[in-house]
């Protein structure tokens, strides 16, 4: 018998429970021990019924993603569902906590289904790059009809029970798990109910058989989204084999779909990026067994756009806030926007009717530092000049409790600087929210010089908890993202004074799969801020600096780079701009030349590169999967390129370095010569993965 499933007999009842810490994921030794357990049930003329079940908190989670890419060890799951599939006894799965992918596919190859009311269904293998391997495209659109299929599957997100139920995804709604399967078996039993196989009954798909629009409307809707990737276009087109092609067909080219996918470069990618998220949240140089410091309740000071979002992630979370303001007025703005937002995803259906009112009232705006005394972390999010920061945190000192964890959200400033101020440094650390904070799910997370450890586990673990995505980095300007896209910003400005425009610029870096190019993201965020900040410093810029003695600020003037029509968020190109580039290269005497877009993005990219290889050798991040985890969640990075550092390597880094150096010498620019680390791995014919693997051996 297997170590990891076990067969009871309750009267006439076969319990069959996988015991597979921590997720009952799919093993070979978990596939292996369900196959030769509902084997055994079949055999056992004492038993009636079958039930599926799991111990620990979840039902199956998944497959074991530590088996892909490896040679697959028997039984495969399709071997072992056709015995599930094909018993000639009812077979019921008693789902709760996730029955996700592989998970779900094992519940549906069963003849029925019951969940508790916390449970999550879903087939999230699109997020991977794949598609479901093992029938999930056939069944699942068989249990609950292709729109619903369409969603779950190319869409990836899990329902919960109320919705499975209403579908037809689950039988029953019930208490206990086994003991809710165990009654619902013993009613089948009483009743006689025939076995219902999915895979035989194609009333739920027979509507879009007759008319496709039903099953091609709900591809459009959510396909929408999915620019540049391939697998929600293969698992759209898997759900269709379901309603054009008999079921084993259907199941022989699902398998093929998924195969093909597997070693697709996307995929690849996609699960690199699953495991680099994991990875983030190991915090290299923390003593083990570190333990996070109690987080009960959270203040904010400043309820402007960045305190407001970031007050609006902890009360999603269910955590208490006390949002602070200098005066009545602007908390009154603050709480305002905030309860429009909630209410807008209400309307939209995003979150549920009662959610905006519950929210807010986890939230108490008040006015005065001094309110910060019950708060076991505190955030500061007003204005970004140090000495504002400074004074803030001095002001700490007096009201804020031993052992409470003060936080900035700064995107540049030095934590060490902004540390001095209070008298307790080893509390103080950096908390970096990306805007809108409610959306976005990056935190850079800052470690200071004199950070302790458990302060900056607490910070990795609220952050986790209020759903963002950690990456801890050190000190230094602009942090890990910031910093290397500033070197990006360099090299566009330098563009358009060698002949290139905004829109061709843009256009590469949207092409390569960016949602936004530098200048329509820098018409968003107002060109003025730079503008002023350039004249704090005493720096011009002649053609930005043009733009803005110009009034054009950006979308909020609805001129900048672009022309914007009236309410409208779609950069034109504008004629004006064209002319003004060229009136500013005549006076300065700059000739212009026709530039490639495969030098653009060179252009674009490398530069962000050679930045990361110095983030890496001045230790500001840990690995290269972390700086990858802050462009994949902080700036939009397409996920089929797995992160600048994982792209990096497709591309070859020898190939970077000597174009680095070319660039160099062409635009007279030292600082685009390739960082010592990218020199020395090209040299050697390494990889930035190649530096993980060595530390991880070492």
């Amino acid at each position: 018998m297997s170590e990891v499933v076990k067969l009871e007999r309750h009267d006439e009842i076969g319990v069959v429970t996988v015991n597979s810490p921590p997720v009952n994921a799919l093993s070979a030794a978990v596939r292996g021990g369900i196959l030769e357990c509902v084997k055994q049930a079949v055999a056992d003329p004492a038993i009636k019924g079958i039930v599926l079940t799991c111990a620990g908190r979840t039902f199956i989670a998944g497959a074991d993603i530590t088996e892909f890419g490896k040679p697959p060890k028997p039984p495969g799951l399709n071997e072992v569902l056709s015995e599930i599939e094909n018993s000639p006894k009812p077979v019921v799965a008693a789902i709760h906590g996730n029955a996700l992918g592989g998970g779900l596919e094992v519940a549906l190859a069963c003849h029925f289904r019951v969940a508790v009311k916390e449970a999550k269904l879903g087939l999230p293998e699109v997020k991977l790059g794949l598609l479901p391997g093992a029938g999930g495209t056939q069944r699942l659109p068989r249990a609950v009809g292709p729109e619903l299929a369409v969603k779950m599957i190319v869409g990836g997100d899990p329902i919960g029970a109320a919705e499975a139920l209403k579908n037809g995804l689950i039988e029953e709604i019930v208490e206990g798990p086994t003991l809710g399967a165990e009654a619902f078996v013993r009613k089948l039993l009483a009743e006689k109910r025939p076995l219902r196989r999915l895979r035989d009954d194609d009333s739920k798909i027979a509507a879009a058989k007759a008319d496709r629009s039903i099953f091609t409307n709900a591809v459009a809707a959510m396909t929408k989204k999915s620019r540049g990737l391939e697998a929600p276009f293969a698992a759209a087109d898997a759900v269709g084999y379901a309603i054009d092609l008999p079921f084993e067909e259907g199941l022989k080219k699902e398998r093929e779909t998924f195969l093909k996918l597997l070693t697709s470069e996307q995929s690849k990618a996609q699960r690199y990026a699953f495991f680099a998220e994991r990875e983030a949240n190991k915090i290299a140089g923390v003593p083990e067994g570190t333990k996070s410091r109690p987080v009960e309740r959270v203040a904010i000071l400043g309820a402007g756009t960045m305190g407001g979002g970031i007050a609006m992630s902890f009360a999603n979370a269910g955590i208490p806030v006390t949002l602070i303001e200098t005066g009545e007025e602007q908390l009154k703005r603050g709480m305002g926007i905030m309860q429009k937002n909630w209410e807008a995803t209400a309307a939209r259906g995003g979150i549920p009717a009662d959610a905006p009112a519950k929210r807010m009232a986890l939230i108490n705006g008040v006015v005065g530092i001094e309110n910060v005394g019950n708060a076991d972390l505190v955030i500061e999010a007003v204005f970004e000049t140090m000495a504002v920061k400074k004074e803030v945190f001095g002001k700490l000192d007096q009201y804020v409790k031993p052992g409470a964890v003060l936080a900035s959200n700064t995107s540049y400033l030095n934590i060490d600087e902004i540390a001095k101020s209070t008298k307790r440094p080893q509390d103080v650390l950096g908390m970096h929210f990306f805007s809108p904070a409610n959306v976005m799910k990056l935190c850079e997370i800052v470690r200071a010089d004199k950070t302790a450890p458990d302060a900056l586990v607490t910070a990795v673990t609220i952050a986790r908890k209020i759903a963002k995505v950690p990456a801890v980095v050190g000190v230094c300007d602009g942090f890990v993202g910031n910093r290397m896209l500033a070197q990006r910003g360099k090299q566009a400005e330098k563009l358009l004074f060698e002949g290139a425009l905004p829109q061709q610029v843009d256009a590469v870096v949207t092409k390569f799969g960016m949602p936004m190019g530098p200048f329509a993201m820098g018409d968003l965020a107002g060109l003025d801020i730079g503008w002023r900040s350039r004249k704090d410093r005493g720096i011009k810029s002649e053609i930005a600096d043009a733009l803005c003695e110009a009034g054009r600020f950006g979308q909020k003037t609805g001129k900048g780079y672009y022309k914007y029509e009236a309410g409208s968020r779609a950069p034109l190109p504008d004629p004006e701009v064209e002319k003004l580039i060229d009136e500013t290269l005549l006076r300065l005497g700059r000739k212009k030349r026709v530039v490639s877009d495969e030098e653009i993005l060179e252009r674009m990219m490398y530069p962000m590169i050679n930045e990361g290889a110095k983030i890496l050798e001045e230790g500001i991040a840990a690995r290269p999967s972390d700086i990858d985890v802050v462009w994949l969640y902080g700036y939009g990075w397409p996920i089929y390129r797995g992160g600048p550092m994982y792209w990096a390597d497709t591309v070859g880094l020898k190939h970077i370095a000597d174009r680095l150096s070319v660039y160099a010498k062409e635009t007279n620019d030292p600082s685009l010569e390739p960082a010592p680390l990218l020199k020395k791995l090209a040299a050697e014919g390494k990889t930035f993965a190649s530096l993980a693997a060595e530390s991880k051996a070492a």
